[in-house]
């Protein structure tokens, strides 16, 4: 067995020892009542490395009412007097109901914010590093702000008014950092399934666009393939087939849409099963699955190889042309926003008055939730139990804290926590409703944060990013390169950077849903162990030629683990052609319940921070009508 490196593994100690306890047959209760969860940590919550994300204490409770059944103690009396407004979900959704609420019902409305993790921001989650006196922030989860120009205008003024100035970012990112420095985007052949380890340029266009034919070409012949697989692969690349010559354009889109973009390469293009395993995985980043269970009229759109000479241009339905660079990150991605808005509910939590210095802003978690505050947000807090008071004019919330129940009473509620827990913990809803929300699948990823001691080895390789087919992680990119404020990024390749690593479980064979299902029990019997084997098995075999070395150049590793990550966004491939953001079974999912409106990116159908913003608008104003 490869030895542990020499890391900080603070929270992971505490993570490994809620795992023991279950693994003795403890229940979730039984977990709480022994105080592995409960109390906030001692140190600020972006400051634990180890197994974050959806970390241990933040999901035996939901597990415990979802799983086993479970019903909690419904408490006579009631905790705090009656507030105005409480939303259930810390995460950017639920804090911009907040912000809203507060805005149009007046400074003086009572508001509570539960959430069942350690911090605010959901998704949005930051982390933090100290690396040989350099302080270094990441992003946990939710990126960036994903095209604004294409914002609804409530979703732009929501950004307004956080003091939020995108065209800042044009400043404050340096788009040709990484090109200044020739580093380039690479693929990682790894030993354990390619019986070499090997980095090669990537030979077709993705993220980083479509590289120079001749560099294409001399990529290909270094791959550890057969010849005529070679040969198989460069023809896809390099020329320009009609595989469905013969057909109509519309007979064209109507056989793309329907066909998985491996089974036409397979059927049509009669390609090598290497040429699809190694293609499968491109886009798991963003769909959540691998091109077995995307449609090959989605990889037109992508200009996948193979596609070129069919000679169709199909519309894409999800989302507007547009030409902004994707360049609107904050260093912690997200997380300054769910900053702002804390900041705009609680003051004395988060002080400051600008979008450049809640980069570096120290949050006091201790003013979070106190008496006399307007807003409160109380963390560790899982909602089991949601329902109208007997007078019809409240709502009554029960959630647990410590493994002891609370009820919480509001004039109005807003559930922006993972929708795929209402069923369980709203008995109001209807069985039809409930069907619906029923009717997707939250999608399963791991975003990890390697903080390096220096970042030489990616000059030496002449890489800032790579992809590997097979390799636990799909995907490796050093840091986005935003200065901002007083944090400013790295200078020279001796500095500490971060390493942002991406894991997305799948299944291939299987339907969308289904691997969806199967990633999250995949995800959570994994270890901390597992991932950091994982880490450096992958960054030693692309990088040790170029003087890479684990245990010297890595000083701490965090691994943001979400088994109900993104929201699904619906797939041509399995669902209904006029199904989208606009009309699906989630507009029937979150219908408002009395006084109780439902909001987050789920409701939604669309996984960016847009798509969490409109989705508050929207539930505040149904409970502003009521």
């Amino acid at each position: 067995m490869r030895k542990r490196l020499s890391i900080t593994r603070r929270d992971f100690l505490n993570g490994a020892s809620i795992a023991v306890a279950a693994g003795a047959g403890l229940s979730p209760a039984q977990l709480l009542a022994e105080g592995y969860a409960g109390a906030h940590p001692s140190a600020p919550p972006p400051t634990l490395t180890g197994l974050r994300g959806s970390h241990a204490g933040s999901f035996e409770v939901a597990h415990s009412v979802a799983w086993a059944g479970k019903q909690w103690p419904r408490p006579k009396e009631q905790t705090d007097d009656t507030y105005d407004l409480i939303v259930v979900g810390a995460g950017l959704s639920g804090l911009a109901a907040a912000f809203l609420y507060r805005q149009q019902a007046g400074a003086s409305a009572r508001i509570l914010i539960l959430d069942n993790h350690d911090d605010f921001g959901g998704h949005a989650k930051r982390n933090e590093f100290n690396v040989d006196g350099k302080f270094l922030i990441g992003y946990g989860g939710s990126q960036s702000i994903d095209s604004p120009g294409t914002y609804s205008p409530a979703s732009k003024k929501l950004l307004t008014d956080l003091g939020v100035d995108v065209s800042r970012f044009y400043d404050y990112f340096d788009q040709e950092f990484y090109s200044r420095l020739g580093l380039r985007e690479g693929l990682f052949f790894d030993k354990a399934h390619y019986g070499v380890d090997r980095l090669v340029d990537m030979p077709f266009m993705t993220w980083a666009g479509k590289p120079k034919k001749s560099a294409a070409k001399h990529s290909i012949d270094a791959f550890p393939w057969p010849e005529e697989e070679r040969k198989a692969f460069a023809d896809l690349v390099f020329k320009s087939h009609d595989f469905l010559h013969g057909k109509s354009e519309a007979e064209k889109i109507e056989l793309l849409r329907k066909t998985s973009y491996e089974t036409y390469l397979r059927d049509y293009a009669k390609a090598p099963e290497s040429s699809l395993v190694l293609f499968r995985r491109t886009l798991t980043g963003l769909w959540g699955v691998g091109w077995d269970a995307l449609s090959a009229l989605e990889a037109t759109r992508w200009s996948m190889p193979g596609t070129e000479g069919l000679k169709i241009k199909p519309e894409d339905e999800y989302s507007e042309e547009h030409d902004e660079p994707y360049i609107f990150h904050f260093p912690d991605g997200n997380a300054s926003l769910a900053r702002l808005f804390v900041r705009a509910l609680i003051p004395d939590a988060v002080p400051g008055s600008s979008m450049e210095d809640i980069v570096l802003v120290r949050v006091d978690y201790n003013r979070l939730d106190t008496d006399g505050s307007p807003a409160r947000i109380r963390l560790l807090s899982t909602a089991v139990d949601v329902r109208h008071a007997p007078d019809g004019k409240a709502v009554d919330i029960v959630y647990v804290n410590g493994g002891k129940t609370y009820r919480a009473r509001g004039r109005h509620a807003v559930m922006a926590g993972y929708n795929v827990m209402l069923p369980y913990i709203c008995p109001e809803m209807g069985d039809e409703q409930k069907s619906s929300i029923r009717a997707v699948e939250k999608i399963p990823l791991v975003y990890t944060n390697v903080a390096l001691r220096n970042w030489r080895p990616f000059v030496e390789a002449g890489y800032s990013r790579a992809y590997a087919p097979q390799a636990l992680f799909e995907s490796l990119a050093l840091d986005f390169p935003v200065s901002i404020g007083d944090y400013k990024f790295a200078q020279t390749p001796d500095d500490p950077m971060l390493l942002h690593m991406t894991y997305v479980p799948t299944e291939p064979g299987l339907t969308e849903r289904e691997q969806h299902r199967a990633g999250r029990q995949k995800l959570y019997g994994m270890s901390f162990d597992d991932f950091e084997d994982g880490i450096v098995e992958q960054l030693s075999g692309m990088l040790g030629p170029h003087g890479f070395d684990a245990e010297r150049d890595i000083a701490a590793i965090t691994v943001n683990r979400w088994p109900h990550g993104y929201a699904y966004e619906y797939n041509e491939l399995y669902d209904p052609a006029d199904w989208s953001p606009k009309n699906g079974p989630h507009l029937k999912g979150r219908a408002p319940i009395g006084r109780i409106s439902i909001a987050n990116s789920d409701s939604s159908a669309y996984a960016y921070v847009n798509g969490a913003f409109d989705a508050a608008v929207r539930a505040v104003g149904e409970q502003l009508s009521v």
